[in-house]
C-alpha cells in the first residue's frame, strides 16, 4: 500500500509513472498521498519526466482534476509499488536529490500568469512539445479544454497558439519552421504580422484561400489584449473613438500596410482580401467564443481597414479589363460595409449606362497636393481621397468608370492616372487624352459603326461631366469628369472630325446639322469641315478626284449641304483645290526621283505654281496647252495655296487677290515660253509673246498689273527674242505674208519679241534688251542685203532681149516698196550709230519706249507714195519693211537718230 511509502520512496514512484506515462498510477497515487504530492509537486513531476510525445488526451482529464482540486476519486485503487520496494530509504533520499525537478516558473509567459500554475504548466508544455518533438499539431489538444480556465490563457491561446499553429501546421506545412512557437510570441507585433502573413497568396493556387487566412490568422491574432495599446502610448495616425481605451493595434496597422503594398504590386491579393473577408467582424477563433474586441475597437478596424481598401484601389498599377474591376468591388463591397448602400451594377453595366454621379463639394480635392496623396500618406487621417465617406467612395467609383471607359477605348488609364487627370486639370494634358481616345476608338470599330460612334460621343461627354446636369460646376474648383477643364465644343469638334475621318456623314449631318439642340455653333462646324476635307487632301496618294482620298475631301466638303452650301467660300476654296489637282493627274509628274507626285504637295508647297514647270519639262508638247494650265493657277490661286493667296481670309472673296491672279496667268504663260523654246518650238513661243504677253501688258486692270513684280514675262520675251534657229528648231506650219526667207522671217519674230521685252521690262533691264535688239537688227539688215544682192543677180540674169525700155520715174517710193538695193544704199547713207558712246542718251531714250505701242498707228498714219498714172493707190506693204519699222522707225520720235535710223527717207520729195 502506498501509506506505508515514505515521501522519499512516494517521489521516486510518482517520478517512475510519469517518466511511463502511466497516468492512472500517477492519479491513484496522488489521491492517496496528496499530502506529499500537492498539486504543484505534481505540475513539476509531470511537466520533467512526462515525455513530450504522449498525447494530451492521455493526460488532460487528470489535469482538468488536479485543476479542480478533484484527485480524491482516484484514492480507492491500488497500486504498483514493485519500483521502490527493494529500494533503502537512505537510497531513496539520495535519488531523491538526483530528480532535479523543473521549476514552474515562466519568464516568457504574460505577467498575469504568474500565480497561475495550471497555465504556466501549459505554457511551458507548450513550448517544449513544439522545440523537443516537433508535436505542434498536438498543442492545441492540448489547451483548448482549458480555454476558460482564465481569460489569460484565454487570450494567449486564442491571439498567440492558434494563429501560430494555422500558420505552420494547419495552413502551410513547413518542415523547419522559421520560428518557434516561443521565438513568435517573442516577435513585436508587426513582424508577427508579416509573419503570419508572408505565404498568403504567395501561389496562384492557394489564392482562393486568402479569406481564410485573413479570418483565421488575423482576426484571432487580434484577440489578445497585448495586442491594443491606447492612443498615448502608441503613434497612432488614427483618432481614438473612446477616450482612455486601447484603440490602436501596431499589428493591424502592419496588415493594412501589407494589404496597400499588395495592391501595388500583386493587386489580385488585395482584391481577393476584400473579396473573401467580410471585415473585421469576419473571424474564425475555432469555435472557441466570441470576439473580444469592444465596439470602439471595431470602428477603429472598420474605418481604418476601409481608408485601406480605398488605398488599395488607388495603388493598383495595371489598367486592364480584370485590374479595373476589382478596384470597382474593392470599393462597392466597402461602400456596403460602412453602411452607404450597395452599388446597383457592375462596372460593365455602368459602362453601358453611363450613371451620373452625385454633384460632391470637391473644392479641397484639387491640385497638385491632391495628385500626392494617390501616392503619399495613403492612411493618414489627413488623406481626403482615403476617408471612409460617402463622397470618398463616390469619387473613386467615378473614378474607376472614368479608367474603365479609357481602357475600353483602347487608352489604357489606371486609377491613379485617371486621378491625376481629374485633380490637376491640366487643360493641355486634357485634350491630350481626348485626341488619344478619339483616335484610338477610331482603330477598333465593331459592329454598327453608327452605332458604335454614338457610344464613343456619349462616353466622352460623359468624361467631360460625370453625368452631372449643367453646363458647368456653379463653382470653378468643382470636379466634374477627367477631361472636366476641357470645354465641350472641344470634344463635340474632335468627335465631328472623327466622324468625318471614318466616313460617317449622315450620322455627323443628324447630330451636328439636324439636332436642335445645336451641339456646336455653325462657323464651328465650318471650320471643322473645311480643315476635315483638307486633312483628307493631305492624306491622298492618288491625284484623281474619283479615287480614295481626294474622293473623300469632296465627300467631306458637301457632308452639310445646309451649314456648307456650294457657295460659301470653303466650299469654292476646296473645290477649286480639287480641280487642280485633278487636272495635274492627266500627266507625268515626279517631284523626287521614283517618287510619284502626291496631292499635299501642293499645299505644303512654297511655289505650287512652279509645279506646273515640272509638268511642262516632263511631259513634251505639254506647252501646247496653254489655257489648261492657266486654269490650272487660276484654280490654285482660288484654293488659296499660292505664296500671297495664303495670306488672305478664310472667309474673304476670291476678289482679293486679283493680283495673284495676274501673277499666275504671268509666270503660266512665261513657263509655257520657256518650255517651248527647251523643245525647239519657236513658231509655239513667238506666238505665245505676240498675242499673249501684248494681251497681258495691255488690257485687264492696269493698277494692278503694274503693281504685280513681274520678273517673268520679260525674260521669256528676251529667251525668245535670243533664240538661234538651229536645225532641230519646228518649221511653221503656214507663212501668211511673211517674207519667204526663213531666215529674215525668223529675225523679223526675233525682233517683236525683243519689241515686247522692251515693253515690259523693269527700267534696270533695258540695256541688256536693247543690246540684243541692236545685236539683232544688225542681223536683219545683213540678211537684207545678202536677199537684195541675190534678188539682183537673179533680175540680171532674167533680162530678155528686145524688152522695152520704161522710163525712169522720179517719184520717190516708200520704204516699203523700195528695193532690197535700194533699202540697202539709203541705209548706207544714213548717219554713224553713237549708240554705243553715251550711256546717259541711252536713259533718255528708254523714257520714250513706251511709246512703242504706238508703233502699227505710225506705220498706218504715214503718207502712200503716189502711183505712175498719179493717183495715190494704196500699195501693199512687204512684211519685212514693216519689222524693220518696227525695229527703227519707232524711234524717230525720241531716240532715232541715235541708232543710225533715216529720219528723212519717208518725207515725200518736193
Amino acid at each position: 500500500m502506498s501509506s506505508s511509502l515514505s515521501p522519499a520512496k512516494v517521489l521516486l514512484l510518482a517520478a517512475h509513472y510519469a517518466t511511463h506515462a502511466d497516468i492512472e498510477s500517477l492519479a491513484r497515487l496522488s489521491g492517496q498521498r496528496a499530502r506529499v504530492l500537492h498539486k504543484e509537486l505534481l505540475l513539476r513531476i509531470l511537466l520533467t519526466y512526462l515525455p513530450e510525445t504522449v498525447r494530451p488526451s492521455t493526460y488532460v482529464e487528470f489535469l482538468l482534476s488536479l485543476a479542480g482540486d478533484g484527485l480524491e476519486e482516484y484514492a480507492e485503487d491500488g497500486l504498483d509499488t514493485t519500483p521502490v520496494d527493494n529500494m533503502s530509504e537512505d537510497e531513496a533520499s539520495k535519488q531523491v536529490k538526483k530528480l532535479h525537478l523543473q521549476q514552474l516558473t515562466c519568464a516568457d509567459a504574460p505577467g498575469d500568469f504568474q500565480n497561475d500554475q495550471i497555465s504556466i504548466f501549459l505554457i511551458e508544455r507548450s513550448y517544449k512539445m513544439d522545440s523537443e518533438t516537433g508535436l505542434l499539431s498536438q498543442v492545441p489538444s492540448l489547451l483548448t479544454p482549458f480555454l476558460s480556465h482564465s481569460p489569460a490563457l484565454f487570450s494567449w491561446v486564442t491571439s498567440t497558439v492558434v494563429p501560430y499553429v494555422r500558420r505552420t501546421v494547419e495552413y502551410y506545412t513547413e518542415k523547419s519552421p522559421q520560428y518557434s512557437l516561443l521565438e513568435f510570441q517573442k516577435l513585436p507585433d508587426p513582424a508577427a504580422m508579416l509573419y503570419l502573413l508572408s505565404r498568403t497568396g504567395s501561389r496562384e493556387e492557394d489564392k482562393g484561400l486568402i479569406g481564410r487566412d485573413i479570418r483565421g490568422l488575423v482576426g484571432p491574432w487580434l484577440q489578445g489584449k497585448g495586442r491594443w495599446a491606447s492612443r498615448a502610448t502608441s503613434a497612432s495616425r488614427h483618432s481614438v473613438v473612446d477616450a482612455g481605451l486601447p484603440t490602436f493595434s501596431a499589428g493591424w496597422e502592419q496588415f493594412l500596410e501589407w494589404l496597400i503594398s499588395q495592391a501595388a504590386t500583386s493587386w489580385t491579393v488585395a482584391v481577393a482580401v476584400v473579396e473573401q473577408w467580410g471585415g473585421p467582424k469576419d473571424l474564425d477563433l475555432g469555435g472557441m467564443a466570441n470576439s473580444e474586441v469592444t465596439h470602439s475597437q471595431h470602428q477603429y478596424l472598420l474605418r481604418s481597414y476601409a481608408r485601406a481598401v480605398l488605398a488599395s484601389a488607388y495603388l493598383i498599377p495595371e489598367a486592364t479589363a480584370e485590374a479595373l474591376p476589382g478596384a470597382h468591388q474593392m470599393t462597392s463591397k466597402m461602400r456596403s460595409l460602412l453602411g452607404y448602400g450597395d452599388v446597383p451594377w457592375t462596372l460593365e453595366m455602368a459602362d453601358a449606362k453611363l450613371p451620373s454621379s452625385s454633384d460632391f463639394n470637391a473644392s479641397s480635392l484639387l491640385g497638385m497636393k491632391t495628385a500626392t496623396y494617390m501616392r503619399n500618406d495613403l492612411l493618414e487621417e489627413t488623406n481626403p481621397l482615403t476617408s471612409p465617406t460617402e463622397a470618398a467612395t463616390t469619387l473613386l467609383l467615378a473614378l474607376i468608370l472614368s479608367a474603365f471607359i479609357c481602357t475600353n477605348l483602347g487608352v489604357s488609364c489606371s486609377v491613379r492616372k485617371a486621378g491625376d487627370l481629374a485633380f490637376i486639370q491640366d487643360q493641355r494634358e486634357q485634350k491630350g487624352e481626348i485626341a488619344r481616345l478619339i483616335r484610338s476608338a477610331s482603330a477598333q470599330i465593331q459592329g454598327d459603326e453608327d452605332k458604335y460612334w454614338s457610344q464613343v460621343r456619349d462616353k466622352l461627354l460623359w468624361l467631360n461631366t460625370w453625368g452631372i446636369n449643367g453646363d458647368r460646376p456653379t463653382s470653378s474648383e468643382a470636379i466634374r469628369g477627367i477631361v472636366g477643364a476641357v470645354p465641350r465644343d472641344f470634344i463635340e469638334t474632335e468627335i465631328l472630325k472623327a466622324l468625318l475621318s471614318n466616313s460617317r456623314y449622315a450620322l455627323a449631318k443628324s447630330i451636328y446639322e439636324g439636332n436642335p439642340q445645336q451641339p456646336l455653333a455653325v462657323d464651328i462646324i465650318q471650320d471643322t469641315v473645311y480643315q476635315a476635307a483638307l486633312r483628307a487632301f493631305d492624306n491622298a496618294s492618288n491625284p484623281n478626284r474619283s479615287r480614295g482620298g481626294l474622293k473623300k475631301c469632296d465627300d467631306v466638303i458637301h457632308a452639310f449641304p445646309e451649314t456648307l452650301n456650294k457657295t460659301h467660300p470653303a466650299t469654292k476654296r476646296v473645290e477649286a483645290l480639287l480641280r487642280c489637282t485633278h487636272a495635274l493627274s492627266e500627266y507625268r509628274l515626279t517631284l523626287k526621283q521614283g517618287e510619284p507626285f502626291k496631292p499635299v504637295v501642293l499645299r505644303v508647297h512654297s511655289d505650287p505654281i512652279s509645279i506646273i514647270d515640272k509638268v511642262l519639262e516632263q511631259n513634251p508638247k505639254a506647252y501646247t496647252r496653254l489655257p489648261e494650265f492657266l486654269e490650272m493657277a487660276v484654280d490654285m490661286v482660288r484654293a488659296g495655296i499660292t505664296q500671297h493667296a495664303r495670306s488672305v481670309k478664310f472667309d474673304s472673296t476670291t476678289g482679293d487677290n486679283g493680283k495673284e491672279f495676274i501673277r499666275a496667268e504671268k509666270l503660266i504663260i512665261a513657263q509655257c515660253i520657256e518650255a517651248a523654246l527647251r523643245e525647239d518650238d519657236f513658231e509655239t513661243a513667238y506666238s505665245y509673246v505676240v498675242s499673249r504677253l501684248e494681251t497681258t501688258s495691255s488690257d485687264g486692270d492696269r493698277t494692278d498689273r503694274k503693281e504685280v513684280e513681274d520678273e517673268w514675262s520679260w525674260r521669256a520675251a528676251l529667251k525668245a527674242g535670243q533664240y538661234v534657229r538651229t536645225e532641230r528648231t519646228l518649221l511653221p506650219t503656214h507663212l501668211g505674208i511673211a517674207s519667204g526667207n526663213p531666215e529674215i522671217r525668223h529675225l523679223e519674230q526675233r525682233i517683236e519679241c525683243l519689241a515686247t521685252a522692251l515693253r515690259v521690262a523693269p527700267t534696270s533691264q533695258l540695256q541688256e534688251i536693247l543690246k540684243t535688239f541692236r545685236r539683232c537688227e544688225e542681223q536683219l539688215d545683213s540678211a537684207i542685203i545678202e536677199e537684195a544682192a541675190a534678188e539682183a543677180s537673179w533680175a540680171a540674169a532674167g533680162e530678155v532681149p528686145g524688152a522695152f525700155e520704161s522710163s525712169a520715174s522720179h517719184h520717190p517710193h516708200s520704204a516699203r516698196n523700195m528695193t532690197a538695193t535700194a533699202a540697202s544704199r539709203q541705209a548706207e547713207e544714213a548717219p554713224m550709230s553713237l549708240f554705243d558712246l553715251s550711256r546717259a542718251t541711252a536713259s533718255v531714250a528708254q523714257r520714250n519706249f513706251t511709246k512703242l505701242s504706238s508703233l502699227s498707228s505710225l506705220a498706218a498714219s504715214r503718207p502712200m507714195a503716189p502711183s505712175p498714172s498719179g493717183e495715190q493707190t494704196p500699195q501693199r506693204p512687204r512684211k519685212r519693211d514693216q519689222l524693220r519699222e518696227a525695229a527703227t522707225g519707232t524711234l524717230v520720235s525720241g531716240v532715232g537718230w541715235l541708232i543710225g535710223a533715216n529720219v528723212n527717207r519717208e518725207a515725200p520729195e518736193t
